[in-house]
């Protein structure tokens, strides 16, 4: 059988030896946009690549060919392999609009010599966190991507951008040096930072201390992820900055907040200690991030509202610690991953073409631009939770996987999660009405839109559209992904072959992959109904 191993660090190497070049090419533009463009063309082909192939099991890499645990490990198993594909063809998309934008632009949106390089090392920080198979490599991934989203952030160094990029770099230092408190206090307590270890080592470890851990570990995560009431950062710093810049960060950066928490309480925290905190966290993070959202009249304000509150509904899924609950919220990452970033594209070409993007300033557009009004209508109805739509799907599999669990907790978040999706429909219909029926207060410049930025974005709309289009199998895969959280043999075992193990570890590694039933009810569903949704 053939070892497609080395396919693994493609999605980090490749962008980052592309960042390098086009950083030499910087007095040819020209080649550095190409550059860019087939190098993220090919993470997209290598990320489907490993999608397919971590269906049969984990792909591990050891890099420097050090085995596990001594050196770093990547792991692209069913959950980091779906993240990297659809954050990949993300990235591409919007790489694609920016690339447009410059065109039209030139220096006036960012210089090219910067934003390029800086783009890919973007790129390769957010593959890297997500196939990191280690705690202090998933920080590095963090450290990658969070250092060229303060150049990304303050491109054209307005005073605004200035600004808000100084709020956003603090809160990022903030939770990065939280984040590497919490791995030295794991280090102390356990011996190693590998993933896979980690999850043999921290059960002998004292329940106290465990916890104090697993709540450090959730704080840091937490302010990356952008949960209430971590999150009063995140509607002041993604709106100043350029639209394929705000697009990438909403869609991107949040969730690999969210994907770390997933993989740690997952993986290394399985019997549930703080899931109902975990669930208070996500009630208040879904109705104080919409309440939020409906008093804005700014429609860039009014998403990065909406933003913080569908974090909440992934939060939702994971605090259920069962695999209803995990399958609904992957698939949930992966469609707000997909609408968020076509919104903010769109809104980008509303503010080009209005010149503004305040809803008491706008009007009249679905006259003027038809195309527009299609491509703001179709997402924002996806994320408002209108059937057929994959927006309402992933909702009705939180709802299931909420009553399934049956207690105080479950129904108040089934409760609030109704309540938020119908004030995000609410706000968003504002918007619509604001931006596109009612007659403008003025005259608006009605500004040229290039096709070739309208076509990147008809595309991730397409592609939103797909995951409505092809949700059972898509919903199966989560399943499968969400059931292979819950039995972690598999991923322990393809990190730590039994020759590799510490003592006694291989003997409680074959204990683990005995799932407790009280903490994964209804396993079979995931396998069998998921793809019937």
């Amino acid at each position: 059988m053939t070892d497609w191993s080395w396919l693994v660090p493609l999605p980090v190497v490749l962008p980052l030896s592309a960042a390098g070049l086009a950083l030499a090419l910087y007095r040819r533009p020209r080649l550095q946009r190409i550059v860019s463009l087939v190098t993220l063309a090919l993470v997209a082909v290598v990320s489907g690549a490993l999608l397919v192939l971590a269906d049969s099991g984990p792909v591990v890499v050891e890099v420097g060919d050090w085995a596990a645990p001594v050196g770093i490990s990547l792991v692209a198993d069913r959950l980091s392999a779906l993240m990297l594909t659809v954050s990949s063809v993300v990235i591409l998309c919007v790489l694609v609009y920016s690339l447009a934008q410059g065109r039209e632009d030139g220096e006036r949106f960012a210089p090219i010599s910067i934003f390029h390089p800086t783009y890919l090392v973007l790129s390769a920080g957010v593959a890297n966190a997500f196939l990191s198979g280690d705690l202090f490599n998933i920080y590095v991934g963090f450290e990658i991507l969070l250092a060229a989203s303060y150049v990304l952030i303050t491109l054209s160094g307005t005073t605004e951008r200035i600004r808000a990029g100084t709020i956003y770099v603090v809160v990022a230092i903030l939770s990065s040096v939280l984040f590497l408190v919490a791995i030295a206090a794991v280090y102390a307590a356990t011996g190693t930072v590998n993933l896979a270890q980690l999850a043999l080592r921290l059960p002998e470890v004292d329940p106290g201390v465990r916890t104090m851990l697993q709540a450090m570990l959730l704080l840091a995560f937490g302010i990356k992820a952008a949960v209430f009431p971590l999150s009063s950062w995140l509607p002041d710093s993604y709106p100043t900055a350029p639209a394929p810049v705000t697009a990438v960060f909403a869609g991107l950066l949040t969730k690999v907040g969210v994907y770390a928490i997933i993989r740690t309480q997952t993986l290394l925290f399985p019997g549930g200690q703080l899931d109902d905190i975990l669930m208070g966290v996500a009630l208040a993070t879904m109705l104080v991030g919409i309440l939020g959202a409906v008093a804005q009249d700014d429609v860039k304000r009014l998403l990065s509202f909406t933003l913080v509150s569908h974090i909440g509904y992934m939060v939702f899924g994971v605090a259920l610690g069962s695999v209803l609950g995990w399958t609904a919220a992957i698939y949930y990452v992966v469609h707000h991953i997909t609408v968020q970033t076509a919104l903010f594209l769109v809104v980008g070409l509303i503010e080009r073409f209005g010149g503004t993007t305040s809803l008491d300033r706008l009007g009249g557009l679905a006259k003027m631009t038809p195309v527009l009004a299609v491509l703001f209508f179709v997402p924002a109805m996806n994320l408002g939770g209108i059937p057929p739509f994959s927006g309402f799907l992933g909702k009705v599999g939180l709802l299931e996987a909420g009553v399934a669990l049956g207690t105080p907790l479950g129904y108040a978040l089934v409760v609030g999660s109704v309540v938020t999706s119908l004030l995000t429909l609410y706000a968003l219909i504002k918007a619509w009405n604001k931006a596109f029926w009612q007659s403008p207060p003025e005259e608006l410049p009605a500004n040229h839109v290039p096709a070739h930025m309208v076509v990147p974005t008809a595309t991730l709309v397409v592609v939103s559209l797909a995951l409505t289009v092809f949700a059972g199998p898509l919903y199966a895969y989560t399943g499968r992904a969400a059931q292979t959280l819950a039995d972690r043999s598999p991923y322990i075992e393809a990190v730590l072959p039994d020759g590799e193990r510490g003592e006694g570890e291989s003997q409680r590694a074959a204990e683990d992959s005995e799932v407790d039933e009280d903490v994964v009810p209804a396993t079979q569903d995931a396998e069998s109904g998921g793809g019937d949704r």
